[in-house]
């Protein structure tokens, strides 16, 4: 599917904001009330520990609660499709990711919304390194070994993931297309549940965020074999990026950022925007994202719609080269 290629602020900007109650009242004084922050997966997971972080901080200066809500499931269409026309006010918000925001528009021909026109931008929160983990009862030390043993037995292994579109799945799908490996995915309703089953042996390998998979990895109940990023992690130096295993220029981490509604006024935008840098420069936010290796953003809402639409134009051509689908 082919997304219509307006500038995703302009489009926005556009959207009628005249007919809705207390949009004035809310450009006057937002928030008037709690703020609702939707999180489109399952607790347990990276996703869900970026927002609450950042949640917490919003919630003691803005002296109204934002509080995480959790609608997992459907890749996130569910809980897109819910936000894109809750009131634009504000008073609800939703975390995009790379997969809602530039992967579902290419492998779901469908959506009940537009990414680009249905959604207003509002702050990168944070660049999450990837990693790449595998279950201790697989027959390999490292990220050489696993390659050479799943390409010797294809179909045999399965991986999980967050869901369809998800950044796992993504980095997986990726994976598997520079090292031509045969896995076969398992989508969950988030990253919690499929650790379970990953934890138990009943999946064999998986990719997520490092602030969900780092305790397990220390506790030696997974194995790290590579990372995403283009340079080691400092808390785990000992494991290689996949592009130091032979994969030249193979990079891929997980992004989240604040989305709202589609005629939210722009000033209800900015504050809120400003009320997100500040909160990424506190000492519990910093402290948090220091210790998960994790990037704070923070910028001005076009900023973020230029990142969006830069990695759109990089996942469109991989999704079509490594045939990515839902499951």
């Amino acid at each position: 599917m082919q997304i219509r290629r307006r500038s995703l602020l302009a489009a926005a900007a556009a959207a009628p904001v005249l007919g809705w109650p207390g949009l004035v009242a809310a450009q006057a004084g937002w928030p008037r009330q709690s703020v609702r922050f939707v999180v489109p997966f399952a607790p347990g997971g990276t996703s869900e520990i970026v927002a609450r972080t950042v949640a917490n901080e919003l919630s003691k200066q803005l002296g109204h609660t934002v509080f995480v809500d959790n609608k997992g499931g459907g890749a996130g269409l569910p809980a897109m499709s819910e936000v894109a026309k809750a009131t634009p006010d504000g008073h609800t918000i939703i975390l995009g990711h790379v997969g809602s925001l530039a992967v579902n528009p290419y492998i779901f021909p469908n959506q009940p919304y537009d990414v680009n026109r249905d959604f207003m931008p509002v702050t990168l929160l944070a660049k999450v390194p990837n990693l790449f983990v595998i279950h201790p009862d697989v027959p390999a030390k490292d990220f050489k070994e696993f390659v050479a043993y799943a390409k010797a037995n294809p179909g045999k292994l399965n991986y999980g993931s967050a869901g369809n579109a998800s950044a796992g799945h993504l980095a997986m799908e990726y994976l598997k297309l520079v090292t031509g490996m045969s896995i076969a995915h398992v989508p969950y309703r988030g990253t919690g549940p499929q650790l379970t089953d990953l934890l138990a042996g009943r999946t064999q390998a998986s990719s997520a965020g490092l602030p969900a998979l780092l305790p397990h990895i220390k506790t030696g109940k997974l194995r790290a074999i590579a990372v995403g990023t283009s340079q080691r992690l400092a808390q785990l130096p000992d494991v290689p990026t996949v592009a130091e295993m032979g994969f030249k220029d193979f990079e891929t981490s997980q992004w989240y950022g604040i989305l709202a509604p589609a005629g939210t006024p722009r000033e209800v935008v900015k504050r809120l925007q400003e009320e997100s840098l500040k909160a990424l420069k506190s000492n519990s936010v910093t402290e948090r994202f220091a210790g998960d290796g994790a990037v704070g953003g923070g910028g001005p809402p076009e900023e973020f719609a230029a990142f969006i639409a830069r990695e759109q134009r990089v996942w469109s051509d991989i999704v079509k080269r490594a045939s990515i689908k839902p499951d």
